[in-house]
């Protein structure tokens, strides 16, 4: 995929509250008096949020302040069932943690990793290699040995390290690089699980089988539904609340576990915590520090009012998108098949997207926004059910065909395209839906 920039420098600690993130965060508004000096806000809130975005494009890399984790934990940043998908992984494992990516970072932070990772393994089985200890005596250990301790090391430390990736799905252009690396990290000891509910080729599952990584993947559940599956024994009974709310935010709440889970709780409340939750996070997407704040609660059982300041940025983020629909409803073009626009504002096209599918008449939306930093439009695409194609198998082909990355589910489907193929991009998908 495409490549850009790092949002953020991650450092180790015991846990997500102790992440530390060095970059500028979004200063909190505290308008609470009116609606009119809400909007204001909102306006001051859109200046900064411009500022950060520009900030956060800076190149950094994950640094750990000491050894590597035993247990990490990639996910997806940009939506509900990305981040409580993470979250559920730090309910299940105490110590674990928590990088949180968009897909087009994912190679660049999985070498950085494997590349930690492989250091320390090294440094390790320097220090034990050297030397060994027989009938208390220190001997050293010829090179002939060394590649055996070597991997009698690997195998003993495997048990208790483990990389975790959730909701962080695949395409043409960065599947085999996801294979090679997965691979060179199984190789130095971590058990990786890949926890996925993106469209995966039967021949890369089974590359991926073939280099040590289970795979848990099932397109007709969300991830953090698979997420919660698996570790379910080591949950409690609030865990499933957010299983749900990642199932409800990504229309994936009538699938069979999806619709038990969702049963479970008032669907007012679920949709109206799910929906605050939502709108927290695409309001938040320049402030690492919030979104790691997020899944930290998340994980302690709280529910999305409990977070402080939530339901204000909620709403105001609200206020945005009706403007924003508004600003955008005569820019729309409809060609036969889909309807599309740009977006030049400060809101993601992924939240934008619904709205011009239900007022284009066309059975697929599509919205782009402009990413000057990689030369190419970061596009979201939504289908009704009038849409008999798949997406997300579609944008993965045309993507590839004009130099760009993407895909996606039946119904939704994501892409970065450089902007010389826009429009050849629009025109294929228009004839192939």
């Amino acid at each position: 995929m495409t490549q850009v920039p790092n949002s953020a420098q991650f450092t180790l600690s015991k846990g997500i509250n102790d992440n530390k993130v060095n970059h500028a965060t979004n200063s909190k508004d505290s308008s609470k008096n009116s609606k009119a000096e809400t909007v204001r806000g909102l306006a001051r809130d859109q200046v900064k949020n411009s500022r950060n975005s520009r900030n956060s494009s800076k190149n950094q890399q994950i640094q750990f302040e000491s050894e590597v984790p035993s247990i990490i934990c990639l996910s997806h940043r940009e939506d509900v069932d990305g981040l409580s998908s993470a979250a559920l992984v730090k309910s299940a494992f105490k110590n674990c943690y928590i990088v949180l990516l968009d897909y087009s970072n994912l190679i660049r932070h999985l070498k950085r990793i494997s590349y930690l990772i492989s250091a320390s393994a090294e440094s390790i089985a320097s220090g034990s290699l050297n030397t060994e200890v027989h009938k208390g005596n220190v001997r050293k250990v010829g090179d002939d040995d060394k590649a055996g301790k070597a991997r009698s090391i690997k195998q003993k430390s495997r048990k208790n390290k483990r990389l975790i990736i959730c909701d962080l799905g695949l395409n043409k252009k960065n599947e085999s690089a996801f294979v090679e690396v997965l691979g060179e990290i199984a190789s130095n000891g971590y058990k990786v699980e890949y926890i996925d509910h993106h469209d995966v080729s039967e021949e890369i599952k089974g590359e991926l089988r073939k280099v040590g990584v289970t795979l848990v993947h099932c397109t007709d559940e969300c991830t953090s539904v698979q997420v919660y599956q698996r570790y379910k024994k080591k949950l409690n009974s609030y865990s499933s609340f957010y299983a749900a709310a990642g199932a409800l935010t990504d229309y994936l709440e009538q699938r069979p576990i999806a619709s038990m889970l969702v049963s479970r709780f008032d669907r007012h409340f679920l949709m109206l915590e799910s929906t605050a939750l939502s709108y927290m996070i695409s309001s938040n997407q320049h402030d690492e520090e919030f979104l790691l704040r997020i899944v930290d609660s998340i994980s302690k059982d709280r529910f999305p009012h409990d977070i402080e300041g939530g339901f204000m940025m909620a709403e105001k983020y609200a206020i945005r998108v009706s403007e924003a629909v508004k600003s955008l409803e005569g820019s729309i073009t409809r060609k036969r098949n889909l309807a599309h626009v740009r977006n030049d504002l400060d809101l993601t096209a992924s939240v934008i997207v619904n709205f011009v599918l239900g007022i284009s008449g066309r059975p697929v939306a599509l919205v782009y926004k402009p990413r000057d930093e990689i030369d190419s439009f970061v596009i979201s695409i939504r289908g009704s059910k009038e849409c008999e194609a798949h997406l997300g198998r579609i944008v993965n082909e045309a993507a590839a065909n004009f130099g760009g990355s993407g895909g996606g589910h039946d119904k939704a489907a994501g892409a970065v395209i450089p902007k010389d193929h826009l429009d050849e991009f629009i025109n294929e998908l228009d004839r192939k839906i």
